[in-house]
Parts: C-alpha cells; structure tokens; sequence
C-alpha cells in the first residue's frame, strides 16, 4: 500500500489517529501534548504519529528543543476529492429510494382509505 490515498484513509481509519488529527486543525503541538489525552504509552503515541507523517497527514519540524507537529491538509483534500466524486452516485441512489418510499407510502394511504 504506497498511493497516498490508501495511506491517508488507512491513517484515518483509527480513531486515535483522528483525534490526533481534530486537536492538530487547533495548531501546532508538540508530541506530549497530543499523547496526553490517550491512555497509551509515549512509543504508541509516537507509532500513531508515523503512519500520520507517512500519510503526509503531518509534519514536524524543530524549534530549539521543541519539536511541534503540524497538520498538512492538502492529503485531507485529496482524500476529500475522491469522496466527492461519488456524491452524485449516493445521492442518485437516494433519490430513488425516496421515490419508492413515497410511492409505497402513497399506495398505503389509499389502502387506508
């Protein structure tokens, strides 16, 4: 798996890595911020962190003895574009399956009457 699309919906499918994410669109942090509101180890913290910088989802640079990680949207964009792609197809789908609701909802009506 080395398409940037799968590795950015792998990176998404676990919801640490999710929250990780959501606190990052806030700003920048450093990693014992973002670890601190999981009950996982500083190494898991730091494996989750990875498959995120993998996916181009993250970065992390160096100021001094800070090293604060930063969210990078254009793989969220990409991702996104896919998804949009389909819309027209789900939402097709679902304006036929309201047609026949209406159409059996209309047939009991008439039953009713």
């Amino acid at each position: 798996m080395d398409d940037g699309l799968s590795l950015v919906f792998a990176a998404l499918a676990d919801p640490t890595r999710r929250a990780i994410l959501a606190r990052l669109a806030e700003g920048p942090a450093p990693v014992t911020e973002l670890g601190r509101p999981f009950d996982i180890s500083a190494q898991a913290v730091s494996k989750h962190l990875k498959v995120l910088e993998r996916a181009g989802l993250i970065s992390r640079s160096r100021q001094g003895q800070w090293r604060p990680c930063r969210l990078e949207a254009a793989p969220l964009e990409r991702a996104g574009g896919w998804i949009e792609q389909y819309r027209a197809v789900w939402e097709d789908s679902l304006g036929r399956l309201e047609q026949e609701i209406d159409r059996i909802q209309g047939r009991q009506d008439h039953a009713d009457d």
